[in-house]
């Protein structure tokens, strides 16, 4: 029996788990409870969605009446879940999710999952212009901060079962367990950490799994199927590496402007002076003038305008090869004006979303980028066709490569959107154009928008996430780099009412004692010359050296910040002092260490 526990303990050690090994026990069931849970959320949008195809034996008059007052009707019921079950908090749900994580312990009330299962329900089911993933992030992420707390677990803990909710719950919607664990560790928790994997990848696992026995298939919930990407499997070249990059450009400046313009409707519909639950309908309202311009249009169109809903029918009618064929066989002046199109069509989804979400609605951002995505990507390979480039891609290819680099970039997420859009095709020869573009298109949208669509909220309340790992940033800033204050040094033989002197005259309470010639001797701390202070009648009878104190840290040049910080963090001292050798080159207070510190986590997020 020793023998079992010893090896039991070195396993636990070893796996970064130690005495939380009940943490996989605790993942499996969230996994399993968010499979059964997302299939509860999403069935019921999903036959909300197809309302309008049961109203066949109605005027069509009638039917686009119903689909425009829709959004109308949900947008009350939503304002109505809001005023039953309110919020402090104004953002949307992976925002909250995240405002958990770094402000409130990853504690998240269960009255929060209810509050987004049933105003999204709403919201999305009646056409309002949003996805589904948001709203089960928070839900799973509900879920799992609620048993870590009935458990008793706290701290990391609750953060990573916080975090297997959230990854379970995007692994069922999607089938795609690799993407839900990435997009947990890339975005929510910021965490790679082994003890951090393990129960994530359990609890994504489990869900895919438990979905897929349910339902008894493998296709994704939200309805596309790996049919669609059949005619995707071309080769990648090395001539058609300028197009993917090109690509990654192309896809972060409408990534950009739609992150920009979702704040700028919330700003919008804030300044109007009505009630805060009746907003959702005010955006509701414009998205049925909207639509109802486009069934004026195209009075025998589809039942739903396209830019209604999460968008996924319209994503597998881009990514169909058949969509282009009859352009890509026509003048270059048709091509031209299809991708105008798609780009028009693009620009309209996410004037519906910000319309949708800005107003207050409660939903996700996922859906309308990846449809967003396709749209753009299917544009520009149009574009490269119409100007007559012989190696360029498919525009059916370019649409799903498309997806994956407006996910990225949007989220400043380039793992979650190659993973996703993999799992979706389960094409490898996808990958190094996914890679590739959504590497770029990150890095473009980082330069030109510095917080992501789900961080902007947070900055909003001076919430500053980090990079993944804040060892990374305190580990590449060295105190060579910071700025070192340069003080007057005193000399050991001196009398201690010198220090009181250049206290009162020029406000300086730390003091670097130096050798005549030079030699770093020592500091007197402002801690040390205040508690002095107490008795001022022996001041006259001490020396500097008797108040010196020798014992305190040197930092040098090539030191990291992580190993300043470890220093202050063991002494009670304003400023340290910083040594070349023997020689002094000046002092680093705590004030300038944290202020720089600060600022590589606002560069580095």
């Amino acid at each position: 029996m020793r023998h079992w526990d010893a090896l039991s303990t070195r396993l636990r050690l070893r796996l970064g788990l130690d005495r939380e090994w009940w943490l996989l026990a605790v993942a499996a069931g969230v996994g399993a409870l968010m499979g059964v849970a997302a299939i509860a959320f999403i069935m019921p949008i999903r036959w909300l969605e197809r309302l309008p195809e049961r109203m066949e034996a109605a005027e069509p008059w009638m039917r686009q009446a119903a689909v425009l007052a829709a959004p109308v009707v949900g947008a009350l019921l939503t304002g109505a879940v809001f005023w039953l079950v309110p919020s402090a908090f104004r953002g949307h749900g992976v925002s909250r999710v995240l405002y958990a994580v770094n402000r409130q312990g990853s504690s998240i009330p269960l009255r929060i999952g209810i509050r987004h299962w049933l105003a999204s329900t709403f919201t999305i089911g009646s056409g309002g212009s949003a996805g589904p993933e948001g709203p089960i992030v928070t839900i799973g992420a509900t879920i799992g901060s609620n048993a870590a707390r009935w458990l008793g677990g706290t701290g990391a803990s609750m953060a990573t079962l916080l975090g297997c909710g959230a990854a379970a719950g995007i692994a069922s919607v999607f089938n795609a367990p690799m993407a839900g664990i990435f997009f947990t560790l890339e975005v929510i928790l910021r965490d790679f950490s082994l003890r951090t994997f393990t129960p994530i990848v359990v609890a994504s696992v489990v869900s895919a799994a438990t979905t897929q026995t349910v339902l008894g298939s493998q296709q994704p919930l939200f309805g596309a199927v790996p049919d669609v990407f059949e005619g995707q499997s071309g080769v990648f070249s090395l001539a058609q590496t300028p197009a993917f990059v090109a690509l990654g450009i192309f896809c972060a400046l409408p990534a950009v402007g739609f992150m920009r313009l979702q704040p700028a409707a919330e700003r919008f519909f804030s300044r109007l002076r009505v009630p805060r639950n009746l907003r959702p309908a005010i955006g509701a309202l414009m998205l049925a003038l909207l639509g109802a311009l486009y069934f004026w249009r195209r009075p025998f169109g589809e039942l739903l305008p396209p830019f209604f809903g999460a968008g996924y029918h319209d994503t597998r009618s881009l990514l169909a090869g058949s969509l282009y064929g009859p352009a890509l066989s026509d003048t270059p002046m048709v091509m031209a004006s299809v991708a105008v199109s798609l780009l028009f069509a693009g620009f309209v989804k996410a004037v519906a979303t910000c319309l949708t979400l800005g107003s207050g609605g409660s939903g996700g951002m996922f859906a309308p980028s990846l449809l967003m995505g396709a749209l753009t990507g299917g544009a520009f390979g149009l574009g490269l066709h119409a100007a007559g480039f012989a190696s360029a891609p498919d525009p059916s290819q370019c649409a799903l490569v498309g997806m994956a680099a407006m996910v990225a970039a949007t989220a400043h997420a380039p793992l979650t959107g190659v993973l996703l859009v993999y799992e979706l095709t389960h094409i490898p020869s996808v990958i190094l154009p996914l890679m590739l573009t959504a590497v770029i298109a990150t890095t473009m949208s980082r330069l030109l928008h510095r917080e992501s669509i789900y961080t902007a909220s947070l900055s909003v309340l001076g919430i500053r996430l980090g990079s993944l790992s804040d060892l990374t940033v305190l580990r590449r800033v060295r105190v060579a780099d910071l700025d070192l204050h340069h003080p007057e040094p005193v000399q050991p033989h001196e009398p201690a009412s010198r220090l009181v002197e250049m206290l009162q005259q020029r406000n300086i309470d730390e003091f670097v004692v130096q050798e005549a010639d030079g030699r770093y001797r020592g500091m007197v701390t402002s801690r040390d010359l205040r508690e002095t202070l107490l008795n001022r009648e022996i001041i006259p009878l001490l020396t500097v050296e008797e108040l010196t104190r020798d014992d305190l840290p040197r930092l040098q040049p090539t030191d990291t910040l992580d190993m300043a910080m470890d220093r202050f963090s063991r002494h009670d001292v304003e400023c340290l002092p910083v040594l070349d050798g023997t020689r002094l080159l000046g002092l680093l207070s705590r004030q300038a260490m944290l202020k720089r510190y600060q600022l590589e986590l606002e560069q580095a997020g």
